[in-house]
Parts: C-alpha cells; sequence; structure tokens
C-alpha cells in the first residue's frame, strides 16, 4: 500500500497539497486492516511524502519531494559527521561555478536563464539600502544559477547544498550577529557588480569565463562569510523545509 501510494505521488497522480483519501477509503480501496493503513500512512510520512493534520480539517497532505527536503535530510547527515558550513562553501565552490558554465552553453538561455538572473539582480539593486534583505535577495543569484543549469540530477544535488549554505549565511549576517553593520556596503556593492559581470558573460555565451568569474566571486564571498562567522558543525534545526 505505501509502495502503491509512493509511485502515485512520484509520478504526478498525486500532486502537491493533495489530500489522500480517509482511511476508511483506503481500507476499502486496498483491502487491508486498519492497523496496516496506519503503518502505510506512516512509512510515506517518514518519507517526507506526507504530513497528517490532526482535528476537523485533518487528513494527509501530499508533498513532492524538493531540494529544501533533501537539503534538511542531507544537513542531518552531515550535523553527524561533523561537517562544517566551511565545507559544504568550499564543495560549491567547485561545483557552482560549473552551473555558470552550463547557464552560458544553454541555446536557450535567452529565456530559461537570463530573466531569472536579471530578475534576482535587480531585487538585489532596488533594496540594496536594506540590510535585512541583502543576503537573501543575494542568495537567490546563485540558486537561480544552479536552478537554471538545465541538469536535473546536478539541480537536486547542487541545490541542496546552496540550501544549507544559504541557512548558514544568512544566520551569520542576521541582526543577531551584527545588529549594527550586516555588511560592508563595499562588500555588497562588489557582490553586485560580481553578479552583473557574471550575467553579461552568460549571456555572451562565454562558459569559461562564466566559470572563471563564479569561482573568483564565490572564494570571495567564502572568505567574507567565514571570517564573519564561526565555522562551526552544520546546524540542520536552521535549514526550513
Amino acid at each position: 500500500m505505501a509502495s502503491r501510494l509512493r509511485e502515485d505521488i512520484l509520478t504526478g497522480r498525486l500532486k502537491e497539497g493533495d489530500v489522500l483519501p480517509s482511511q476508511e477509503a483506503l481500507f476499502a480501496e486496498f483491502g487491508v486492516s486498519p492497523p496496516a493503513v496506519r503503518e502505510a500512512i506512516h512509512i510515506l510520512e517518514s518519507d517526507g511524502l506526507i504530513s497528517v493534520r490532526r482535528g476537523n480539517v485533518g487528513g494527509a497532505v501530499v508533498h513532492l519531494p524538493s531540494a529544501e527536503r533533501t537539503a534538511q535530510m542531507i544537513g542531518m547527515v552531515l550535523q553527524t559527521r561533523a561537517a562544517t558550513p566551511g565545507d559544504v562553501s568550499e564543495a560549491l565552490l567547485h561545483l557552482e561555478p560549473i552551473c555558470a558554465g552550463m547557464c552560458a552553453a544553454r541555446e536557450d538561455r535567452a529565456t530559461e536563464v537570463l530573466p531569472y538572473l536579471r530578475g534576482a539582480i535587480d531585487a538585489q539593486a532596488e533594496q540594496f539600502d536594506t540590510p535585512s534583505r541583502y543576503v537573501p535577495n543575494a542568495r537567490r543569484f546563485h540558486e537561480a544559477i544552479v536552478s537554471r543549469c538545465g541538469n536535473e540530477p546536478m539541480i537536486l544535488l547542487i541545490g541542496s547544498l546552496e540550501v544549507i549554505w544559504s541557512a548558514h549565511e544568512s544566520a551569520v549576517w542576521s541582526d543577531e550577529f551584527h545588529p549594527e553593520d550586516p555588511m560592508r556596503p563595499t562588500t555588497m556593492r562588489a557582490a553586485l557588480r560580481d553578479h552583473h559581470r557574471l550575467l553579461e558573460a552568460i549571456a555572451d555565451g562565454n562558459s569559461a569565463k562564466a566559470v572563471r568569474l563564479a569561482q573568483d566571486h564565490l572564494a570571495a564571498a567564502r572568505r567574507n562569510t567565514l571570517a564573519a562567522g564561526s565555522d562551526k558543525t552544520i546546524d540542520a534545526k536552521l535549514i526550513s523545509t
């Protein structure tokens, strides 16, 4: 029963936000006992494919797998292995530039890549003077580089690392850590300038230049964040789903 319902979710027959039939309906459909239905529901809940609501509006709500949920699981595994945010950013230092090069190599980049990168840069520029929005807007640009690279396995795996690093970076530059000066304007302007240059390289279809610019930018951003915040073990609870 759990396998059939899992297949229905993964193949799209059940959509995000759908509610599974009632337990009584599942009894009838599968011809199994109430304990078997409850166990199947528990298995799917453990998989993260459903969440069970209680009360008058109760029911089992379908959730599709996502980079965010994958990131939370990876984050827990990394925490048990005492991996640090520095380890994650080092991985991205090698992997994200590959995505930048792939974005530049896409023949459809004018419609499938550039609008998303420009949107992230525009938000970054428009809210430049709002410190609390700077890091989320800057992260949107990096997440767009990965999500528009065109390769689904890379989008999922590297995107999960982006989520983990974003959670750490947001925590480091939060008001709690830096209440008076979240990030120096010179650093923010340099990052925005780097994003513009990377956008231009991708627009020109220059993969080698996009890779090089991404490497240089990520190295600088990594130094700034790791210098500002302690490089403790990954904290999986910071990763929201």
